[in-house]
């Protein structure tokens, strides 16, 4: 079965209301094994919400349109569906009661307008909406095409998903089919460096491995169809366990793991803990790594020592090594992070130096040139020199990123 979704709203289209509705429903026909074809926001315009919807039908097993079923003159869904479905809608006189009495007991007085509410297409039904006025439709065509009409409200979208929706398309499809999904989170390699490692995976049907470029890391998203959600996961198991032989720790989480949960959690586990060292960053790593919870068990302080004092009076760095090689050095880096180690006495240090931007940059040292230490007790420190292109925010974003790295893989040394 295929699906499409039409959104109806002029206020979508001008980015005053995010669509959190379509995400939401497309996740859910993804478990249920349905193939979403295509997502297509439309306005408040009768001739191209008719147009969108008659080629949805024409493609796609089933259409779910979501808003435009309120009482006022914008409010065209229920119109227009109809008139795409071949279909005529009729009012029902019990939706009309309901309407009357929620108007009563709220001692406002009923409009011809809100009666629209209670039109009902001839082959198909109304869907409840405990949550509002609108009630949802059903339309089922005698080609067997089906269309879902949906109000926009979220508290009232999602209960009508789950209560209405999920049940009836789980008897239209006899409950067969699952697709599942499982993202593996990569750091310190190129989104081309991690294709080219699995590329020959890439050309798969099922499951299917798609790479996405983030801030600083790379998503590997594989997708499996299969009769049961057991034999779905069992493929993308197989399929994960191939990637991970293949990228190594350049894996680092999956799902919603964030690097930082990853990191804390790690440390905790070897009974390590860290301070920071931080300049250009601004306190943006100690920020991140406190964001998560029961991260006061290994990280014990951090430093913003953004002047050239006070990285001397903070965090120990020789005047002489800042006149001779510029705060911005791998010299510094490393007795920042030898500093914040040693101040704090924690397992490791980390050093961050370097020129956000936009401006400050020179030839030598450009904007986007990062210095990051590592300091450990019993081991030599270590410098890595970056690079970065972008805004500000994604400078220091992707610094802490690396830093973030660079303390889990000498943990996983450890």
């Amino acid at each position: 079965m295929r699906a499409e979704i039409v959104s109806v709203g002029t206020e979508l289209l001008l980015g005053q209301i995010v669509d959190t509705n379509a995400a939401y429903l497309a996740r859910v026909l993804s478990e249920l094994g349905i193939a979403l074809y295509r997502r297509v926001t439309v306005g408040d315009n009768r001739e191209r919400l008719l147009a969108a919807l008659t080629e949805a039908l024409t493609s796609s097993d089933v259409v779910f349109t979501i808003g435009g079923l309120g009482p006022t003159m914008d409010d065209i869904t229920r119109d227009v569906l109809a008139e795409a479905m071949g279909d005529t809608l009729h009012p029902d006189e019990q939706i009309a009661a309901q309407l009357r009495r929620f108007f009563e007991q709220r001692g406002m007085p009923i409009l011809e307008s809100n009666l629209r509410q209670a039109l009902v297409p001839s082959a198909g039904r109304a869907i409840p909406n405990p949550n509002g006025t609108a009630p949802g439709l059903l339309f089922e065509g005698r080609n067997g095409k089906i269309a879902i009409a949906l109000p926009g409200p979220p508290n009232e979208f999602i209960p009508m998903v789950n209560d209405f929706v999920v049940p009836y398309l789980r008897t239209r499809t006899g409950g067969k089919g699952v697709i599942r999904s499982l993202v593996l989170r990569v750091v310190g390699v190129g989104e081309s460096f991690a294709e080219d490692r699995i590329k020959d995976l890439m050309q798969d049907a099922n499951p299917t491995v798609a790479p996405y470029a983030k801030v600083g890391e790379v998503h590997l998203r594989i997708t499996a169809f299969a009769e049961t959600p057991a034999e779905a996961d069992r493929i993308i198991s197989d399929r994960a366990a191939l990637i991970r032989q293949r990228l190594g720790h350049a894996i680092y989480g999956e799902n919603e793991e964030t690097l930082e949960q990853v990191v804390v959690s790690l440390l905790q586990q070897k009974q390590q803990t860290v301070a920071t060292g931080e300049s250009c960053t601004g306190g943006l790593l100690s920020s991140r790594i406190t964001d998560v919870p029961g991260s006061s068990k290994v990280f014990l302080g951090g430093i913003v020592a953004y002047s050239n004092a006070a990285k001397t009076d903070f965090l120990g760095v020789d005047s002489a090594l800042l006149a001779r090689f510029g705060a911005v050095s791998e010299e510094v880096a490393r007795s920042m992070a030898e500093g914040a180690q040693q101040r704090f006495g924690t397992t490791y240090g980390i050093g961050i130096t370097g020129i956000a931007g936009p401006e400050g940059g020179t030839p030598e040292k450009p904007v986007g040139l990062v210095y990051i230490g590592l300091s450990q007790r019993g081991r030599a420190p270590i410098v890595e020199r970056c690079e970065f292109i972008g805004s500000r925010a994604i400078v220091r974003h992707r610094a802490t990123q690396t830093a973030l790295n660079l303390l889990r893989l000498r943990a996983l040394e450890s």
